[in-house]
């Protein structure tokens, strides 16, 4: 019994299974638990057959054998374990190569069946009987475990056929997430609310899943549409152009330049045109805030370009009550921007009469950050107030990066030569930030220019004072000495009362 034992093998066997267990722990920490659990089942199997031994002391020879025999299948199975597991999750990254998960636990299971013949065999057990009879055996296996038997057929399918790979991203049933793992039994999935989720292969096998972003020659990425309705007064062809041209020019985080954002007229819905902007996401685990995101660009588009949007059509009656409040609103926000225009030092000369001319016509022009407010070089006759966030100034360069001028805040304003004298844009203004400003035209800066001529030059005054810094600023960016600037406020009156037909 002690030479059974303690055979000559066995010191090497415990050595070996440390070694191993070892390795595999510092290789793949995470699964800690189930390489030592494999280590305490070996050192259980030792145990107990030391435990048949001391039977055998003692005269119980019929429970040492018993003893001696289960446990040494016991620290046997244990071994096997921890040699597949030191073979599939440790020698075969090591040189490059790894199999699916499968395909281990199926080895596995051969190698347990395997050994468990030749126990049987060396029991004494006649094998050929059971072959005889393994029909019957097979059968009655078949009809108990056909749901077991379902799962490692699809897994194997699925492994074979290459059809869901770990990593990819799958919709089943509305339940979507990214396959973290092929067993033989189950394909698991976590989904982006930090839930792990387990699907019988058979179910995959038997059901329709879609393969989320996976295209042949492609990179990962998914698209996704978000929906609106614009009233049918404004032209399909204007809102196209106009959030193609804006998306194209944004950059979004997880959102793809290639295939590049589009908008399409999907339908005609409760009196409206219901429009789909598209874009591709390149990071498929953050769909909803970039969803998020695109959305607010979208909102804030369409808001500059004076576009609401609409909801269904339906024939209401106003009361009193309601014309109440919006004239209350109305007046709240009239306040809102009087006080907002006294903080504009181009606008001081104004009286409060002409300020309130001015805030009736001012136009809310709403940014979200990284859009472009204003483009060096263009030519647009607007003077721009900031109401709320902060925006950048880059002078542009030719072929290098642009330079950052300054930042402009609440209260300050920028594209006065636009407005006043029909200047091209010098710089280039970047919202920091979602950004809320007010837009005044020429034509409204006109009717108070003529209505009291004086205001050009009290203007002209405060422009001059203004434009000798942003020269400066320039002429730093662009690393070259600043010109000496003309005499700029007679020459900037004459250009001013000339550009609105006041001489």
């Amino acid at each position: 019994m002690l030479t059974r034992f303690w055979s000559s093998e066995l010191p090497y066997v415990i050595v070996v299974t440390l070694v191993l267990t070892a390795l595999l722990l510092r290789a793949r920490p995470v699964e800690r638990s189930t390489y030592l659990n494999t280590l305490w089942l070996f050192a259980l199997g030792i145990a107990g057959q030391a435990a048949g031994l001391g039977a055998a002391k003692l005269g119980l020879d019929n429970a040492a054998r018993v003893l001696d025999v289960l446990f040494r299948i016991v620290w046997t199975i244990a071994l096997i374990r921890i040699a597949g597991f030191a073979f599939f999750r440790f020698a075969l990254p090591k040189l490059g190569k790894s199999l699916p998960r499968i395909i281990e636990d199926l080895a596995l299971v051969a190698v347990y069946v395997a050994y468990g013949l030749s126990q049987l065999r060396y029991a004494g057990v006649d094998l050929t009987g059971i072959l005889a009879t393994s029909a019957i055996i097979t059968a009655v296996l078949a009809f108990a475990m056909q749901d077991t038997l379902g799962n490692v057929l699809g897994g194997l399918a699925i492994q074979l056929d290459n059809s869901v790979r770990v990593g990819d991203w799958i919709q089943v049933d509305q339940q979507s997430g990214r396959v973290i793992d092929i067993r033989w039994r189950s394909t698991a999935i976590e989904t982006r609310d930090w839930q792990t989720v387990v699907i019988p292969n058979s179910q995959l096998m038997k059901n329709r899943f879609t393969i989320l972003g996976r295209r042949e020659g492609a990179p990962l990425q998914w698209r996704r549409g978000i929906r609106f309705m614009i009233d049918p007064a404004v032209p399909p062809a204007r809102v196209i152009a106009l959030l193609e041209e804006e998306m194209r020019e944004i950059m979004i985080a997880n959102v793809a330049r290639a295939p590049a954002p589009s908008c399409v007229l999907l339908d005609f819905v409760a009196g409206n045109l219901l429009y789909e902007l598209r874009y591709f996401l390149t990071d498929l685990q953050e769909d909803e805030l970039t969803d998020s995101v695109v959305r607010v660009h979208l909102f804030a588009s369409l808001q500059r370009a004076g576009l609401r949007v609409a909801e269904e059509q339906r024939t209401t009656h106003a009361v009193a009550k309601d014309e109440a409040h919006a004239e209350s609103v109305r007046q709240r926000e009239l306040q809102r921007r009087m006080i907002m225009l006294k903080q504009v030092d181009l606008l001081a000369p104004l009286s409060d009469e002409e300020r309130k001319f001015v805030a009736e016509r001012l136009q809310y022009t709403p940014f979200a950050r990284g859009d472009i407010v204003t483009k060096q070089g263009s030519v647009a006759q607007w003077l721009y107030v900031i109401a709320f966030g902060e925006a950048e100034v880059r002078f542009e360069q030719g072929g290098r990066p642009p330079r950052l001028l300054g930042t402009l805040g609440a209260g300050q304003f920028f594209g006065e030569m636009g407005l006043l004298s029909g200047d091209s844009r010098n710089a280039t203004v970047v919202a920091r930030s979602d950004l809320e400003c007010y837009r005044l035209d020429r034509a409204s800066f006109q009717a108070l220019l003529l209505a009291r001529p004086e205001l050009a030059n009290e203007v002209s005054k405060v422009i001059a004072s203004r434009k000798p810094g942003l020269e400066t600023a320039r002429a730093e960016a662009a690393s070259a000495p600043a010109s000496m600037p003309e005499p700029a406020q007679p020459a900037l009156l004459e250009r001013i009362q000339k550009f609105f037909g006041l001489k």
